[in-house]
């Protein structure tokens, strides 16, 4: 797994639209941010298109993305908000010369596309919030960021709940957007789990949905080597009239609990404001027992 140089004062982020839009004047707050640590910005030629749903059509989103994958003057690629269309973009982006000169790209949501194709790619990412999120975050949210930007040590320890399943696990953290990773699977961008920490979050789905898009990835083999899974944020879930009989966290221990793996949910990461950074391909320890959550990168 290749890690991405850690940044340094004066360094060069890269803010662009790969899915929905975003308009220079929403980015100031992430833009202060970024400087208030000591970095410049660059807002790339997606911030401020508008079409339709879309920071730009595919092909406008494409070339600024590749741009940024390019410059060498980048450091880190920052993807404005999620939504809906990295898809659309990710098998019109060459990763060669990023892969000889890597950089760090972050953002959570429709953002797991590049995360996947990243871990296919074998380089380290960051799920964190994004500039459509700096408003809402916390600073210590803020802060798990800026210590995985400039190559900190971050760890995690949340309390864990009676539901969790106890163990202790050691692999590559992988994953996003539940959504998005059962959208993949089939694809050159799907991910491999055998022998890692598979994290998981989503929003506004049905609950019937969640049991749908589990049962895939069961089938598809997801769960038969994977080390353990991190349920991150599973926020404002519906049901239909008749109810589906189960809320997410049994319909994810219902199929889980066979593989005797520690499993975890409520972790800080995710669609909340408390969405905690995760270095996707690091290798983490990872803990459940009565009293404690633990999540360690090494």
């Amino acid at each position: 797994m290749i890690t991405p140089p850690f940044l340094k004062a004066e360094d060069t982020v890269a803010l662009v639209c790969t899915a929905r839009k975003f308009f220079p004047e929403d980015a100031k707050p992430a833009i202060d941010l970024l400087e208030s640590w000591g970095l410049n910005v660059k807002l790339g030629t997606t911030i401020g298109l508008d079409n339709f749903q879309l920071g730009g059509t595919d092909s406008e989103r494409a070339a600024d993305f590749q741009t940024q994958l390019d410059d060498e003057n980048v450091k880190a690629i920052w993807c404005a908000r999620g939504g809906y269309g990295t898809v659309r973009i990710i098998d019109a982006l060459d990763f060669t010369n990023f892969k000889q000169h890597p950089k760090w790209i972050m953002g959570f949501s429709d953002v797991t596309v590049l995360h996947s194709q990243l871990n296919v790619e074998r380089v380290a990412s960051l799920h964190s919030i994004m500039p459509f999120t700096v408003p809402t975050a916390p600073e210590e949210v803020k802060e798990t960021l800026r210590k995985a930007l400039f190559g900190e040590t971050i760890s995690y320890i949340i309390p864990s709940k009676n539901y969790d399943v106890k163990g202790t696990a050691s692999g590559e953290l992988v994953g996003g957007n539940l959504s998005i990773l059962y959208s993949l699977l089939g694809s050159k961008s799907a991910i491999s789990t055998k022998d890692k920490i598979l994290f998981i979050e989503d929003l506004d789905e049905y609950l019937y949905h969640i049991d749908r898009m589990m049962y895939n990835l069961k089938r598809n083999g997801y769960f038969e080597n994977v080390k353990g899974i991190i349920v991150g944020s599973m926020t404002d879930m519906h049901d239909n009239e008749i109810p589906f009989g189960q809320n997410e966290v049994q319909i994810i221990t219902d199929i889980a609990k066979e593989y005797h793996i520690p499993f975890a949910f409520d972790f800080p990461a995710g669609h909340q404001s408390d969405n905690r950074t995760l270095i996707l391909g690091k290798h983490v320890d990872f803990e459940v027992n009565e009293k404690e959550i633990k999540l360690q990168f090494i």
